[in-house]
């Protein structure tokens, strides 16, 4: 190529953006060519971009959203519609602050674990483990941004939110309230998926069952009367779970159970707790039978500890049986007398206890076998394979904990109602209102 004043300049083999796009950018951003105004002409079309999560930068399926969302802001702009296309990001609550307090631990830094004691210690904690999350969001913020900016989002970045902003924390206080005033929201005490390491509870959906390598453990719960008094006689218990005995307001028996139905009306004492719980005859219990083709009949002994503060089968026996129900652990799953255990047993002055106080629960699983096969407590340990339920977010095993939690009573009329009035009669199908009129009223939207 030669220009006017013989001056040879070569063409670049290929295109690059990078001596291009920050100079197109800028003009975009300094004239605010997307800006949206409400007073503007049109009839207006808005679309608020799915907030991304500050957990991490954006990839390929983000970019394919976006780019969709942007070809029909452009479109309808160049319609004369008056278009806004308005940017954001979110916080993402647990999902970031599990990201962060892993970073923390690879860099052998204090992390999640030391920073809730040290709001136990002397209340700095908090604020100090919530500086260190600011600074990740700040960190991811800026950088989704730019990609967006980067790939030509016709936003109106003057616009641009955080789920966590102060005017969006003002408008979920202010909903909290109207639905708390409206008695769509109340707080109850439920067992439900614990997470013990980022301390959250989990849906459903969010706990994978992995299959782990186990035991069932056999153990020995001396037979008594109402007032405590041995009579020489043992109930076998079978269990994966040693650690929660500690728990244990029952024992079950399946009635049908010819073999050990007549313990049914008895008591046990349970051993280290000394706690007098009663026999209960209930159909759940799997009753033995060394011939099945269920692993379970195959390993069960006819006996079932019950601890309904952490199982969810055994919660339900409980519901039924109106047992006591109390929760041995504290929020990170050691073993605590602190968090729902009963005062009247006082549980400080037990010297066979206090040794299993403040351990974690793999590390009192393994004491407390030891502590049964030393009184000859344990009959036996077999090998089991089994499925566990492991969080998605920590991938440690959850553990079904009694605790409150807040919920959204979707089956109130005012919420499930105006759902179904608000769609149009071909939307419905005949037997809709049937369905919800049997909707269970317990089966109510769990949220943290």
């Amino acid at each position: 190529m030669t220009t006017a004043n013989n001056s040879s300049t070569e063409l670049a083999p290929m295109y690059d953006p990078t001596q291009v796009e920050p100079a197109i950018l800028k003009t975009y951003l300094d004239t605010k060519a997307y800006a949206a105004s409400p007073d503007a002409k049109g009839e207006p079309y808005s679309i608020v971009i799915p907030p991304p999560n500050v957990t991490a930068a954006l990839h390929l399926g983000h970019a394919l959203n976006n780019t969709l969302q942007d070809v029909l802001t452009r479109v309808h702009r160049m319609r004369g519609f008056n278009a806004l296309w308005m940017p954001g990001s979110d916080h993402a609550g647990i999902a970031t602050q599990s990201v962060v307090d892993k970073r923390l631990q690879q860099e052998g830094k204090p992390a999640l674990k030391e920073y809730k004691q040290q709001e136990l210690n002397d209340g700095t904690g908090r604020d100090a483990f919530i500086g260190k999350v600011t600074a990740w969001k700040d960190e991811y913020e800026e950088t989704i941004t730019n990609q967006l900016k980067e790939m030509g989002c016709s936003c109106d970045w003057d616009r641009q939110r955080f789920t966590m902003d102060d005017q969006c924390a003002k408008a979920v206080r202010e909903a909290f309230f109207q639905l708390f005033k409206d008695g769509l929201i109340y707080r109850g005490k439920r067992l439900v998926n614990w997470d013990p390491v980022s301390q959250t509870a989990l849906a459903d959906d969010e706990v994978e069952m992995q299959d782990v390598d186990g035991n069932f453990y056999y153990m020995k719960y001396p037979v008594c009367d109402a007032e405590g008094n041995l009579t020489g006689d043992f109930a076998t218990v079978a269990t994966t779970r040693p650690e929660t005995m500690l728990g244990d307001t029952a024992v079950a028996v399946n009635p049908d159970d010819p073999r050990n139905n007549g313990y049914i009306g008895k008591w046990v004492k349970l051993p280290i707790v000394n706690r007098v719980i009663p026999i209960v005859g209930d159909d759940y219990v799997v009753i033995p039978d060394s011939e099945s083709s269920d692993s379970k009949a195959r390993m069960a002994s006819g006996f079932l500890k019950v601890t309904p503060a952490h199982d969810p089968n055994d919660y339900e026996i409980g519901t039924r049986h109106d047992l006591a129900i109390i929760n041995v652990m504290a929020p990170d799953a050691s073993i605590s007398i602190d968090h729902g255990w009963p005062a009247d047993e006082n549980p400080s002055d037990n010297a066979d206890l206090k040794p299993f106080v403040g351990l974690a629960r793999e590390e009192a699983r393994k004491q407390i076998v030891i502590w049964f096969k030393d009184h000859d407590l344990m009959s036996e340990v077999k090998p089991y394979r089994h499925a566990v339920g492991h969080s998605y977010r920590s991938h440690v095993p959850i553990e079904p904990y009694y605790t409150d939690q807040w919920y959204v009573k979707v089956t109130d009329d005012k919420l499930k109602g105006a759902a179904l009035r608000a769609m149009t009669p071909a939307q419905r199908q005949p037997s809709e209102d049937a369905s919800f009129s049997n909707t269970d009223d317990n089966k109510d939207l769990e949220f943290t």
